[in-house]
C-alpha cells in the first residue's frame, strides 16, 4: 500500500467565517488524525457575519462537539430564540408567532391541530397559539426554570457570528486544524479526473489537497470560478436581492425571539443580544431604492445605531451541484435562501453533517457525490416552498411588491401542499424535510389560510370529550409556561462568571 493511501487524507478549507470554523470544528473532533486539516482565511476578505439567528438544530451541532453551553453563551453573546415573532406580513396591524416545538399534545393518530379545527370551527375561544408553549414563553419573556424544574420549550440561540467563529477557531485549532493567512489565487487540476490538485496561495506558496470545502460565500471561488457549476436562480419567487445590515443598541429587553416585520418591499430583523441588537432590512432593489430602504431600517431601530449600515447584494437560488468533483461547497458559496426562517447556519450545518455521512476516500465514488447533492437539492427546495409561502399567502396589497408576491406563480411542490391544506386541513412532511408540520401550521395559520375542512375521524369524537381534550391541553401548555423563569435572569445565571469549558473528547 503506497505511503498516500495511508497518509491523512488532505482537506483544505478555502474561507474561514462561520462555515469555515463550523466545518474545521466537526471535522477536527470528528476524525482526528484521520485528516490533515488546513483552513485557508485572509483577513482582507470579509465576511457576511450577519447569520445571527438559528433554529434548534444548533444544539445538535454544539452538542456533538461537546461544547459546554455556558461557555458558548457567553463567548458569544448569546441569548435563547424560541421562535419569530412575525409583524404585518399577513395584514397591517397583525402579527403571530412561529415557534419551535410541538403544538397540543398528540392523541391516537391524528394530530393535535385537526382536533383544534373542529374547536375552531364550532365556535372555540382558544387560539392556537394557547397551546404552543414556545409562543406563550417567548410572549412573557420567560425561559430557564424557575422556583421548581421545568420542562423547557424547544428552543435555539442568537449569537454573534463573529464571536462563534472565532469561538469555534479556537476548538478547532486546539484539535489540529492548520490555519493559514493567504489568499487562494490559482489552482491545478488533474488533467483526466479535473480535480482541484493544488491551491496557490500569494503567488510564492502552495497547498495540496485531496479534498476541498468551498466557503468562500457568494464568491464561490473553486465551486463556481474553478470549476464552473452554474446557478440556479430562485429570485422570480424569492424577489428580495439585498439586505442593509447595522448593529444597535438594544431596547432594554432580552425577548426571547427573533422579530421580523413587513416592510414596503421587504421586510425588517430584529434579533436581540447581550451586547446589542442586531438589524437588518432585505428588500427587492427593483421595488424600493437602496437609500429608501437604509432610511426605513434607520428610522425603525430599537437604540442607537453603533455603526454606519452595510450592503449585501444576493441572488436567491442554488449552485446546480453541491458537491463536483473534489470540491464540497459549504453555505453561501452553495446557494442563498434569505434569513427569513433563520435557516442559514443550519444549511451549512447541513452540508457539513452530509459529508460527514458521506465523506469520500480518494477514490470519490460518484455514487456518494450523487447522493449528496440530491439530499441537498432537496433541502434546499423544501425550505424555499416554505419561505415562498410567507410572501404569497397574504393579504398586503399596499406596493407593487406585494402584489407581485401575492398573485405569483408557485412552484408545483408548494400549489400541491397549500392545495391540500386548504381543502381537506392536513398537512404532510415531505420525505426529510426541514420543518415539521407544526412550522406548516402556524405560518399558513398566521399568515390567513383557512382550511374548509377537518379530518373525517375528528367527527366520531363526542363533543364534551373534544372539550375535555382541548381543555387539558391548554392546561398543559399554561402548567408548562408557569414552571419556567425570566429568560434575562436565566441568561444572567449562565453567564456568570465560572469554570466551564469545551467538554473532553
Amino acid at each position: 500500500m503506497s505511503e498516500r493511501q495511508t497518509s491523512p487524507m488532505r482537506v483544505a478549507i478555502v474561507g474561514g467565517g462561520t462555515a469555515g470554523w463550523m466545518a474545521a470544528a466537526a471535522l477536527s473532533k470528528y476524525f482526528g488524525d484521520q485528516l490533515a486539516v488546513t483552513l485557508i482565511e485572509s483577513e482582507a476578505i470579509g465576511t457576511i457575519g450577519v447569520g445571527e439567528a438559528t433554529i434548534p438544530q444548533i444544539r445538535l451541532f454544539n452538542s456533538g462537539l461537546g461544547i459546554d453551553e455556558r461557555e458558548f453563551l457567553r463567548e458569544t453573546s448569546a441569548t435563547i430564540k424560541l421562535g419569530i415573532k412575525f409583524i404585518g406580513w399577513h395584514r397591517e396591524g397583525h402579527s403571530y408567532f412561529h415557534s419551535f416545538g410541538d403544538v397540543g399534545r398528540k392523541i391516537g393518530t391524528l394530530p393535535f391541530y385537526q382536533y383544534w379545527l373542529r374547536y375552531h370551527q364550532e365556535g372555540g375561544e382558544l387560539d392556537l397559539e394557547a397551546f404552543s408553549p414556545g409562543t406563550l414563553a417567548a410572549k412573557h419573556g420567560l425561559y430557564g426554570p424557575g422556583k421548581t424544574s421545568a420542562r423547557m420549550p424547544a428552543s435555539a440561540y442568537h449569537f454573534d457570528a463573529s464571536k462563534y467563529a472565532g469561538f469555534l477557531r479556537r476548538y478547532a485549532e486546539e484539535r489540529g486544524t492548520q490555519r493559514i493567512e493567504g489568499i487562494v489565487e490559482g489552482w491545478d487540476q488533474h488533467p483526466e479526473s479535473g480535480h482541484i490538485t493544488r491551491l496557490h496561495l500569494d503567488r510564492e506558496r502552495a497547498v495540496e489537497t485531496d479534498l476541498i470545502l468551498d466557503c468562500t460565500g457568494m464568491r464561490a471561488l473553486l465551486i463556481g470560478q474553478a470549476l464552473g457549476v452554474a446557478y440556479e436562480d430562485w429570485s422570480h419567487w424569492l424577489p428580495c436581492d439585498r439586505a442593509w445590515a447595522v448593529p444597535s443598541e438594544g431596547n432594554g429587553r432580552l425577548d426571547p425571539f427573533t422579530r421580523s416585520t413587513a416592510r414596503e418591499a421587504g421586510w425588517q430583523w430584529q434579533i436581540p443580544l447581550q451586547h446589542r441588537t442586531g438589524n437588518g432590512h432585505v428588500f427587492s432593489q427593483s421595488h424600493i431604492s437602496e437609500e429608501r430602504a437604509a432610511d426605513q431600517l434607520m428610522a425603525n431601530l430599537p437604540g442607537a445605531a453603533l455603526a454606519d449600515p452595510r450592503l449585501i447584494k444576493f441572488q436567491t437560488g442554488r449552485r446546480a451541484k453541491f458537491w463536483d468533483k473534489n470540491v464540497v461547497a459549504i453555505g453561501l458559496s452553495s446557494g442563498f435562501l434569505e434569513p427569513l426562517e433563520s435557516t442559514s447556519i443550519h444549511l451549512i450545518q447541513s452540508g457539513i453533517a452530509r459529508i460527514v455521512s458521506l465523506f469520500p476516500d480518494r477514490s470519490f465514488a460518484a455514487s456518494q457525490q450523487e447522493e449528496y447533492n440530491a439530499q441537498m437539492a432537496f433541502e434546499f427546495r423544501a425550505i424555499r416552498d416554505f419561505l415562498i409561502l410567507h410572501y404569497n399567502s397574504t393579504q398586503r396589497d399596499t406596493s407593487e411588491f406585494w402584489n407581485y408576491c401575492r398573485t405569483m406563480p408557485l412552484p408545483d411542490s408548494l400549489s400541491q401542499k397549500l392545495d391540500l391544506f386548504d381543502a381537506t386541513g392536513q398537512i404532510v412532511r415531505f420525505n426529510t424535510e426541514l420543518f415539521d408540520i407544526a412550522s406548516w401550521l402556524q405560518v399558513m395559520w398566521g399568515q390567513g389560510r383557512r382550511p374548509k375542512h377537518f379530518h373525517p375521524m375528528v367527527r366520531a369524537v363526542p363533543t364534551e370529550d373534544l372539550g375535555r381534550y382541548i381543555s387539558l391541553n391548554a392546561q398543559e401548555t399554561q402548567a408548562q409556561i408557569g414552571a419556567l423563569g425570566p429568560h434575562e435572569a436565566y441568561i444572567r445565571r449562565m453567564c456568570a462568571p465560572g469554570k466551564a469549558s469545551v467538554r473532553p473528547g
